[in-house]
């Protein structure tokens, strides 16, 4: 397996288009199966698949992680089968565990302008809310975010290219405050922390030293200025992403037009936010009928 791992993982990146996270993720898992086939002595059969995942279990591994592990080995051994290295693939008939589909955390909208007015006016203050507002008027994933450099915002355009999944470019809209907050940034903010780097880079997001801003920067920004609005509220980057598609389902967009926002392959995983707008709208009926809830069942006389 070591011998063809390094053949698949180039597969996965050339012709799939995978990120270095999706590379870096399936070479790990790859790698363990390796290793617990090597300390079983055992053939590479759909038995010892189905040892493993037991082991998995038994360790005490999220089902989302051990189903995480079977697609990265499906896919390793699928492309071992078509290319004639084993005869079969060994992870035809094993199934990843039953997963409970979990509501994704979606902010309330009444928090959204306290959050979106929580950065100052220092230079990186006008790029925190340029961030916060791009993030939850796009829908932007976060390494979308991140791919954005200054020529991707064009004087009075509503819409932007970015780099999604597996490389492919999508379109996305931008709404008018997330533009202005931008337009300010590049204007009196982003010159300001560039001067400070060593090199010029193109990054339109930049960190305190001028250099181009990273994830966990992203995520400390956010936790900062969340922390400022609520003492118990905690988000992360792609909770903006979610509330952007639930806001707009709930405000009546249809199920295909946030679809292609979101830069969605398959339309069931956009289906998610139907059901958070159909638990929203249980919420709103409970609060509002007279008769919805049982602390209302007593008999008038």
């Amino acid at each position: 397996m070591n011998k063809w791992l390094d053949a698949f993982i180039e597969y996965l990146r050339l012709v799939k288009g995978a990120s270095e996270h999706t590379l870096a993720g399936y070479s790990s898992d790859v790698l363990a199966f390796a290793q617990f086939a090597e300390e079983a002595k055992a053939p590479v059969d759909q038995i010892l698949i189905r040892r493993y995942l037991a082991h998995l279990q038994k360790a005490g591994l999220a089902k989302s992680s051990v189903a995480r592990k079977v697609a990265a080995l499906r896919a390793f051994f699928q492309y071992l089968a078509k290319r004639g290295i084993i005869e079969s693939d060994p992870t035809t008939g094993v199934r990843s565990p039953k997963q409970s589909r979990r509501l994704p955390k979606v902010l309330g909208e009444d928090i959204i302008p306290a959050l979106m007015a929580a950065p100052d006016t220092t230079p990186e203050g006008l790029r925190d809310r340029a961030i916060l507002e791009m993030l939850y008027a796009t829908g932007l994933r976060l390494s979308e975010l991140l791919s954005l450099r200054t020529n991707s915002i064009k004087p009075n355009a509503d819409e932007l290219s970015v780099i999604g999944k597996r490389n492919k470019e999508r379109t996305v809209l931008v709404g008018s405050r997330a533009l202005e907050a931008v337009t300010r940034y590049l204007d009196y903010g982003r010159p300001i922390l560039a001067a400070k780097g060593k090199k010029p880079t193109d990054a339109l997001f930049l960190g305190y030293r001028g250099t181009a801003l990273v994830a966990s920067s992203v995520r400390r920004i956010l936790d900062k200025h969340v922390e400022s609005v609520s003492d118990s509220l905690k988000i992360s980057p792609h909770t903006l992403r979610h509330s952007f598609a639930t806001h707009m389902m709930n405000h009546g967009a249809d199920l295909r037009s946030v679809q292609e926002l979101l830069g969605h392959e398959n339309v069931v995983t956009t289906q998610i936010y139907t059901h958070v707008s159909r638990e929203r709208l249980k919420e709103v009926y409970d609060k509002a009928h007279p008769r919805a809830s049982q602390g209302n069942m007593t008999l008038e006389k």
